[in-house]
Protein backbone atom coordinates (compact mmCIF):
# COMPACT_ATOMS: atom_id res chain seq x y z
CA UNK A 1 0.00 0.00 0.00
CA UNK A 2 2.75 2.39 0.98
CA UNK A 3 4.64 1.54 -1.99
CA UNK A 4 1.51 1.83 -4.59
CA UNK A 5 0.92 5.54 -3.06
CA UNK A 6 4.47 6.50 -3.43
CA UNK A 7 3.71 5.95 -7.07
CA UNK A 8 1.02 7.86 -7.03
CA UNK A 9 2.83 10.42 -5.80
CA UNK A 10 5.16 10.48 -7.92
CA UNK A 11 2.78 10.37 -11.14
CA UNK A 12 0.61 12.94 -9.77
CA UNK A 13 3.79 15.37 -8.82
CA UNK A 14 5.00 14.69 -12.79
CA UNK A 15 1.59 15.55 -14.21
CA UNK A 16 1.76 18.89 -12.15
CA UNK A 17 4.79 19.65 -13.25
CA UNK A 18 3.71 19.23 -17.33
CA UNK A 19 0.55 21.34 -16.21
CA UNK A 20 2.50 24.51 -14.77
CA UNK A 21 5.05 23.89 -17.31
CA UNK A 22 5.92 27.89 -18.34
CA UNK A 23 4.42 29.11 -22.11
CA UNK A 24 6.39 30.29 -24.08
CA UNK A 25 5.53 32.18 -27.81
CA UNK A 26 7.24 33.52 -31.15
CA UNK A 27 5.24 35.63 -33.56
CA UNK A 28 6.83 37.00 -36.45
CA UNK A 29 5.59 39.37 -39.32
CA UNK A 30 7.42 40.24 -42.47
CA UNK A 31 5.07 43.49 -43.59
CA UNK A 32 1.59 44.10 -44.09
CA UNK A 33 -0.35 45.38 -47.72
CA UNK A 34 0.88 43.10 -50.03
CA UNK A 35 -1.40 41.45 -52.58
CA UNK A 36 -0.48 38.00 -52.36
CA UNK A 37 -2.44 37.17 -55.33
CA UNK A 38 0.06 40.07 -56.97
CA UNK A 39 3.14 38.19 -55.54
CA UNK A 40 5.43 36.17 -57.85
CA UNK A 41 5.10 32.25 -56.66
CA UNK A 42 8.95 32.58 -56.09
CA UNK A 43 8.61 35.55 -53.71
CA UNK A 44 5.68 33.62 -52.00
CA UNK A 45 8.03 30.46 -51.59
CA UNK A 46 10.50 32.93 -50.21
CA UNK A 47 9.10 34.61 -47.83
CA UNK A 48 6.90 31.80 -46.39
CA UNK A 49 10.79 29.62 -46.17
CA UNK A 50 11.91 32.58 -44.15
CA UNK A 51 9.79 33.05 -41.72
CA UNK A 52 9.51 29.12 -41.30
CA UNK A 53 13.45 29.55 -40.46
CA UNK A 54 13.39 31.97 -38.22
CA UNK A 55 10.15 30.69 -36.06
CA UNK A 56 12.37 26.99 -35.87
CA UNK A 57 15.31 28.75 -34.63
CA UNK A 58 13.36 31.19 -32.62
CA UNK A 59 11.02 28.83 -30.99
CA UNK A 60 14.06 26.43 -30.23
CA UNK A 61 16.11 29.18 -28.99
CA UNK A 62 12.84 29.88 -26.34
CA UNK A 63 13.06 26.54 -25.39
CA UNK A 64 16.54 26.51 -24.58
CA UNK A 65 16.02 28.84 -22.33
CA UNK A 66 17.04 31.97 -23.86
CA UNK A 67 16.13 35.38 -23.11
CA UNK A 68 12.80 37.09 -25.55
CA UNK A 69 15.19 39.49 -25.90
CA UNK A 70 17.67 37.96 -27.36
CA UNK A 71 15.34 36.09 -29.26
CA UNK A 72 13.19 38.87 -30.92
CA UNK A 73 16.84 40.91 -32.10
CA UNK A 74 17.96 37.49 -33.60
CA UNK A 75 15.23 37.04 -35.39
CA UNK A 76 14.93 40.27 -36.70
CA UNK A 77 18.54 40.46 -37.62
CA UNK A 78 17.77 37.11 -39.76
CA UNK A 79 15.35 39.29 -41.77
CA UNK A 80 17.00 42.10 -42.17
CA UNK A 81 19.92 39.85 -43.74
CA UNK A 82 17.40 38.60 -46.10
CA UNK A 83 16.49 40.79 -49.39
CA UNK A 84 12.78 39.19 -49.78
CA UNK A 85 11.65 41.73 -47.04
CA UNK A 86 11.61 45.29 -46.48
CA UNK A 87 14.00 45.61 -43.93
CA UNK A 88 18.41 45.84 -43.77
CA UNK A 89 19.70 44.37 -47.20
CA UNK A 90 16.37 44.75 -49.96
CA UNK A 91 14.81 47.56 -48.00
CA UNK A 92 12.26 49.73 -49.85
CA UNK A 93 14.11 53.05 -51.29
CA UNK A 94 13.19 56.96 -51.06
CA UNK A 95 12.69 59.18 -53.66
CA UNK A 96 16.29 59.83 -54.47
CA UNK A 97 16.85 55.77 -54.88
CA UNK A 98 18.77 55.77 -51.02
CA UNK A 99 17.47 53.76 -48.13
CA UNK A 100 17.35 54.96 -45.15
CA UNK A 101 16.58 52.15 -42.34
CA UNK A 102 14.56 52.43 -38.99
CA UNK A 103 14.49 50.04 -36.04
CA UNK A 104 13.14 49.43 -32.65
CA UNK A 105 13.89 47.11 -29.68
CA UNK A 106 12.13 46.97 -26.00
CA UNK A 107 11.98 44.84 -23.27
CA UNK A 108 9.23 44.02 -21.85
CA UNK A 109 10.44 42.95 -18.29
CA UNK A 110 12.42 46.76 -17.58
CA UNK A 111 10.65 49.16 -20.01
CA UNK A 112 14.36 49.82 -21.41
CA UNK A 113 14.17 50.80 -24.82
CA UNK A 114 16.00 51.80 -28.28
CA UNK A 115 15.59 52.83 -31.69
CA UNK A 116 17.69 54.42 -34.55
CA UNK A 117 16.07 55.74 -37.50
CA UNK A 118 18.15 57.37 -40.77
CA UNK A 119 20.94 54.75 -40.45
CA UNK A 120 22.56 54.25 -43.93
CA UNK A 121 25.49 52.20 -43.26
CA UNK A 122 25.00 49.92 -40.03
CA UNK A 123 24.25 46.41 -41.59
CA UNK A 124 21.78 45.74 -38.87
CA UNK A 125 19.90 48.41 -37.75
CA UNK A 126 17.75 46.31 -34.86
CA UNK A 127 21.32 45.42 -33.19
CA UNK A 128 22.30 48.70 -33.42
CA UNK A 129 18.83 49.80 -31.75
CA UNK A 130 19.47 47.26 -28.64
CA UNK A 131 23.31 48.56 -28.35
CA UNK A 132 21.55 52.32 -27.80
CA UNK A 133 19.27 50.57 -25.16
CA UNK A 134 21.58 48.60 -23.38
CA UNK A 135 25.11 51.21 -24.20
CA UNK A 136 23.55 55.10 -23.92
CA UNK A 137 21.30 56.75 -21.63
CA UNK A 138 19.43 57.55 -24.58
CA UNK A 139 16.15 55.83 -26.28
CA UNK A 140 16.48 57.03 -29.71
CA UNK A 141 19.26 58.17 -32.13
CA UNK A 142 18.94 59.21 -35.84
CA UNK A 143 21.00 59.52 -39.02
CA UNK A 144 24.86 60.30 -39.56
CA UNK A 145 24.84 59.82 -35.38
CA UNK A 146 23.57 56.83 -35.16
CA UNK A 147 25.83 55.11 -37.99
CA UNK A 148 29.06 57.24 -36.16
CA UNK A 149 27.87 55.19 -33.05
CA UNK A 150 27.63 51.67 -34.51
CA UNK A 151 31.10 52.08 -36.35
CA UNK A 152 32.51 53.27 -32.94
CA UNK A 153 30.49 50.40 -31.11
CA UNK A 154 32.49 48.19 -33.45
CA UNK A 155 29.50 47.13 -34.83
CA UNK A 156 29.25 45.98 -38.99
CA UNK A 157 29.43 48.54 -41.21
CA UNK A 158 28.76 47.85 -44.94
CA UNK A 159 28.56 50.60 -48.03
CA UNK A 160 24.99 52.05 -48.85
CA UNK A 161 24.75 50.35 -51.91
CA UNK A 162 24.94 46.88 -49.72
CA UNK A 163 20.88 47.45 -48.56
CA UNK A 164 19.99 48.28 -52.19
CA UNK A 165 18.35 45.17 -54.56
CA UNK A 166 17.89 45.82 -58.36
CA UNK A 167 14.22 44.22 -56.45
CA UNK A 168 14.06 47.36 -54.48
CA UNK A 169 15.22 49.58 -57.43
CA UNK A 170 11.99 48.11 -59.63
CA UNK A 171 9.79 48.10 -56.36
CA UNK A 172 8.06 44.91 -57.98
CA UNK A 173 6.28 44.41 -54.79
CA UNK A 174 4.29 47.18 -52.66
CA UNK A 175 6.47 47.64 -49.93
CA UNK A 176 4.29 49.33 -47.29
CA UNK A 177 5.11 47.31 -43.94
CA UNK A 178 8.51 46.19 -41.78
CA UNK A 179 9.81 43.12 -40.17
CA UNK A 180 8.89 42.50 -36.91
CA UNK A 181 8.78 39.98 -33.88
CA UNK A 182 7.38 39.51 -30.40
CA UNK A 183 8.61 36.60 -27.89
CA UNK A 184 7.44 35.60 -24.37
CA UNK A 185 10.52 33.09 -22.96
CA UNK A 186 10.46 30.85 -19.90
CA UNK A 187 10.79 33.23 -17.17
CA UNK A 188 7.07 35.38 -18.07
CA UNK A 189 9.09 38.03 -19.62
CA UNK A 190 8.50 40.11 -23.07
CA UNK A 191 10.31 41.74 -26.33
CA UNK A 192 9.28 43.31 -28.97
CA UNK A 193 11.54 44.46 -32.22
CA UNK A 194 10.65 45.81 -35.38
CA UNK A 195 12.46 46.92 -38.37
CA UNK A 196 12.15 48.70 -41.83
CA UNK A 197 13.31 50.66 -44.83
CA UNK A 198 10.09 52.76 -44.91
CA UNK A 199 7.46 53.88 -47.78
CA UNK A 200 8.81 53.15 -51.21
CA UNK A 201 9.48 56.81 -52.61
CA UNK A 202 9.33 58.04 -49.29
CA UNK A 203 10.46 61.83 -48.69
CA UNK A 204 14.16 61.57 -47.56
CA UNK A 205 14.29 62.18 -43.87
CA UNK A 206 10.82 60.56 -43.10
CA UNK A 207 10.42 58.40 -40.37
CA UNK A 208 7.41 56.29 -39.05
CA UNK A 209 6.42 54.06 -36.28
CA UNK A 210 8.50 51.04 -36.07
CA UNK A 211 11.55 53.54 -33.83
CA UNK A 212 9.06 55.00 -32.09
CA UNK A 213 8.19 53.51 -28.41
CA UNK A 214 4.45 52.72 -28.45
CA UNK A 215 3.67 53.35 -32.05
CA UNK A 216 4.96 50.99 -33.85
CA UNK A 217 6.88 48.76 -30.98
CA UNK A 218 6.09 48.05 -27.67
CA UNK A 219 6.39 45.39 -25.05
CA UNK A 220 5.33 45.59 -21.20
CA UNK A 221 5.57 42.26 -18.97
CA UNK A 222 2.13 43.76 -17.38
CA UNK A 223 0.21 43.69 -20.42
CA UNK A 224 1.75 42.37 -24.21
CA UNK A 225 4.43 42.67 -26.49
CA UNK A 226 3.73 44.73 -30.09
CA UNK A 227 5.32 45.10 -33.31
CA UNK A 228 3.21 46.49 -35.83
CA UNK A 229 3.46 47.37 -39.70
CA UNK A 230 1.91 49.65 -42.30
CA UNK A 231 1.20 52.92 -42.64
CA UNK A 232 3.39 54.51 -40.17
CA UNK A 233 2.22 58.11 -39.36
CA UNK A 234 -1.89 56.00 -38.75
CA UNK A 235 0.53 54.24 -36.17
CA UNK A 236 2.20 57.46 -34.56
CA UNK A 237 -1.11 59.48 -34.54
CA UNK A 238 -2.89 56.50 -32.81
CA UNK A 239 -0.47 54.98 -30.92
CA UNK A 240 -1.34 51.57 -31.87
CA UNK A 241 1.54 49.60 -29.80
CA UNK A 242 1.43 51.32 -26.42
CA UNK A 243 -2.64 51.73 -26.61
CA UNK A 244 -3.09 48.03 -27.16
CA UNK A 245 -0.90 47.85 -23.92
CA UNK A 246 -2.90 50.48 -22.36
CA UNK A 247 -6.63 48.54 -22.88
CA UNK A 248 -5.52 45.68 -21.27
CA UNK A 249 -4.08 47.20 -18.09
CA UNK A 250 -6.85 49.19 -17.90
CA UNK A 251 -9.75 48.17 -18.66
CA UNK A 252 -8.78 44.51 -18.19
CA UNK A 253 -9.81 42.89 -21.74
CA UNK A 254 -8.15 40.39 -23.37
CA UNK A 255 -5.36 40.63 -25.65
CA UNK A 256 -7.77 39.74 -28.58
CA UNK A 257 -10.07 42.24 -28.07
CA UNK A 258 -7.71 45.13 -26.62
CA UNK A 259 -6.00 44.57 -30.79
CA UNK A 260 -9.34 44.48 -32.18
CA UNK A 261 -10.61 47.48 -30.24
CA UNK A 262 -7.71 49.61 -31.06
CA UNK A 263 -7.93 49.04 -35.02
CA UNK A 264 -11.74 49.72 -34.69
CA UNK A 265 -11.43 52.58 -32.81
CA UNK A 266 -10.14 55.43 -35.61
CA UNK A 267 -7.95 53.35 -37.71
CA UNK A 268 -8.41 53.76 -41.47
CA UNK A 269 -9.25 50.36 -43.22
CA UNK A 270 -6.70 49.24 -45.34
CA UNK A 271 -3.66 50.40 -42.97
CA UNK A 272 -1.78 47.74 -41.68
CA UNK A 273 -1.34 45.17 -38.74
CA UNK A 274 -0.33 44.01 -35.96
CA UNK A 275 1.48 40.63 -34.29
CA UNK A 276 1.52 40.21 -30.27
CA UNK A 277 1.57 38.19 -27.49
CA UNK A 278 1.12 38.22 -23.94
CA UNK A 279 2.43 36.15 -20.66
CA UNK A 280 -0.05 33.99 -20.81
CA UNK A 281 1.17 32.79 -24.37
CA UNK A 282 -1.61 34.07 -26.11
CA UNK A 283 -0.76 35.50 -29.55
CA UNK A 284 -2.65 37.43 -32.24
CA UNK A 285 -1.81 38.14 -35.90
CA UNK A 286 -4.30 41.36 -36.97
CA UNK A 287 -4.43 43.31 -40.22
CA UNK A 288 -6.81 44.65 -42.54
CA UNK A 289 -5.06 44.58 -45.45
CA UNK A 290 -5.24 42.25 -48.06
CA UNK A 291 -2.26 40.20 -46.67
CA UNK A 292 0.08 40.47 -43.86
CA UNK A 293 3.55 37.86 -44.27
CA UNK A 294 3.41 36.22 -40.77
CA UNK A 295 4.14 33.34 -38.42
CA UNK A 296 3.71 32.29 -34.91
CA UNK A 297 4.66 28.84 -32.77
CA UNK A 298 4.51 28.71 -29.13
CA UNK A 299 5.10 25.42 -26.74
CA UNK A 300 1.23 24.13 -26.55
CA UNK A 301 2.69 22.77 -30.51
CA UNK A 302 1.08 25.41 -32.56
CA UNK A 303 3.03 26.82 -36.21
CA UNK A 304 1.33 27.98 -38.88
CA UNK A 305 2.64 30.45 -41.68
CA UNK A 306 0.61 32.61 -43.53
CA UNK A 307 0.41 35.65 -46.54
CA UNK A 308 -3.04 36.03 -47.51
CA UNK A 309 -5.93 36.02 -45.10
Amino acid sequence: MKKWLCKSLLILGALHGLAGAEPYALVVHGGAGADPAQMEPEEIEGVQARINSVLQVGLEHLKQGKSALSVVEQAVRSLEDDAWFNAGRGAALNSDGEAELDAAIMDGSNLHCGGVADVRRCKNPITLARWVMEKTPHVLLVGPGADRFAQASGLEIVDPEYFITERARRALRKKQGTVGCVALDLKGHLAAATSTGGLTNKRPGRVGDSPIIGAGTFADDRSCAVSGTGVGEEFIRHQVASQISWRIRLTGVSLQDAVKQTFADGLPDDVGGVIAVNRKGEWIMHFNTVGMSRGAADSRGHFEVKIGR
